[in-house]
């Protein structure tokens, strides 16, 4: 890991920014023969070719010029009638603006709102980019932890409450969660918003998980709640979306935001800094994915819920090891009883087992003696991470 402080004119922040520890486990493990990787979010299924056939058409057809800004219209329309549909909610193709990426829009999200001082209350264990983000633009993370019982992980009210200061500018949730799996439910949705209201902050909201639910009821459609059901177009909210974890297209770099009607323009002209747009290619995957991709969409989700019941049994009886069922994503955030150093311990790990998990204090404080796992993988590689892991860490685990 290198850390730069003596460059001339290098801005202090980015200087001191660290590689995530998602990214050093990555770097240290990568390439070892045998290695099982469950340590990034994204399995071992390639993008649908439904998805990829449309791609190669459309550079075919030509399709390789500067485009519009803010997303082809015909996707704007059609991701417009999507949300619509699975939420119950109606949003109008003006809110919404396509995006180099779920982390592209949150970049963007947060060049628009964070000035140098301001503060962005987040609910965590969280992805470590969102901190990373607020952080370049000269803004302080403020972590509000969830909490842990027996019936799950919950949103403290209070807690969030709490956080939110004279100079918070905005309030960060993602649901359903990496890499804890809590998803909130509706009510929570309710009182989140109206505090945000009454204080007069930002929400921002990272569903890129909406579709990898497991409470569905048999024979319904599986979508987690969205804050759009709760809020109205004129409320101060930003929805993050993406289609790599829901389409198994991790490395297309195609994803949306939806906002406030006013926000547009100015969303618009940050895509234009940054970006110049999306290659309407792949657009052009994104558009066919979403009028073709139901059946792949359920069958994700089979997958992944085959996943999870694989890795829960499998650690359903190792010493010291805990986790609490994840109600959406495709992670396992387990505890490891006794661990204090958790990229120490997930690298002892790889050298044990040769199974690459992300340690848990790349998520947050209080994280240290967690471990995340992505179960978005075949039912034959996560048997065979179980035979490796469950022995390991019951050899490994700290003795009390």
């Amino acid at each position: 890991m290198t850390v730069l402080h003596d460059l001339p004119g290098l801005r202090p922040v980015v200087a001191a920014l660290e590689e995530t520890r998602i990214v050093q486990m990555v770097q240290y493990g990568i390439g070892r023969q045998g290695l099982i990787p469950l340590w990034v979010g994204e399995g071992d299924v390639p993008t649908p070719d439904f998805a990829r056939e449309a791609c190669d058409k459309a550079i075919r057809d030509g399709r390789v010029f500067y485009g519009r800004q803010r997303g082809l219209p015909e996707l704007r329309e059609e991701l417009a009638a999507y949300m619509s549909r699975i939420h119950g909610a109606a949003v109008d193709a003006d809110r919404v603006t396509v995006t180099t990426s779920g982390m592209g829009g949150i970049m963007l999200t947060v060049q628009a709102l964070i000035e140098p001082g301001d503060e962005v209350a987040v609910v965590t264990p969280v992805w470590p980019n969102i901190m990373s983000a607020v952080a370049v633009m000269g803004g302080r993370p403020v972590p509000v932890p969830l909490a842990e019982g027996n019936d799950g992980w919950r949103l403290d009210l209070d807690r969030l409450a709490a956080a939110i200061g004279p100079r918070t500018k905005a309030v960060f949730v993602n649901s359903p969660s990496n890499p804890t799996g809590w998803t909130i439910d509706r009510d929570a949705m309710r009182a989140v918003l109206r505090l945000a209201r009454e204080r007069g902050v930002w929400l921002i909201a990272d569903e890129v998980y909406t579709r990898l639910v497991y409470d569905a009821p048999l024979g319904g459609r599986a979508v987690a709640p969205s804050f759009l059901e709760v809020a109205t177009p004129d409320d101060r909210l930003i929805v993050v979306n993406s289609f790599s974890k829901n389409w198994a297209m991790t490395g297309w770099r195609l994803g949306w935001l939806t906002t406030h009607p006013e926000l547009s323009p100015v969303i618009e002209k940050l895509v234009q800094i940054n970006t110049s747009g999306t290659p309407e290619f792949v657009q052009m995957a994104g558009l066919v994915a979403l009028r073709e991709g139901e059946p792949f969409l359920a069958a994700m989700l089979e997958r992944c819920r085959r996943g999870r019941d694989i890795v829960l049994r499998g650690l359903a009886d190792v010493p010291g090891v805990t986790v609490t069922p994840p109600a959406g994503a495709f992670y396992a955030f387990l505890r490891v009883a006794g661990v204090t150093d958790s990229l120490a311990f997930a690298k002892a790990l790889v050298d044990r087992a040769n199974v690459g998990l992300a340690p848990g204090s790349a998520f947050g404080p209080g994280c240290e003696d967690r471990l995340r796992l992505c179960f978005a993988s075949s039912a034959e590689r996560l048997e065979e991470a179980m035979r490796r892991l469950a022995p390991a860490l019951a050899e490994m685990a700290p003795r009390a």
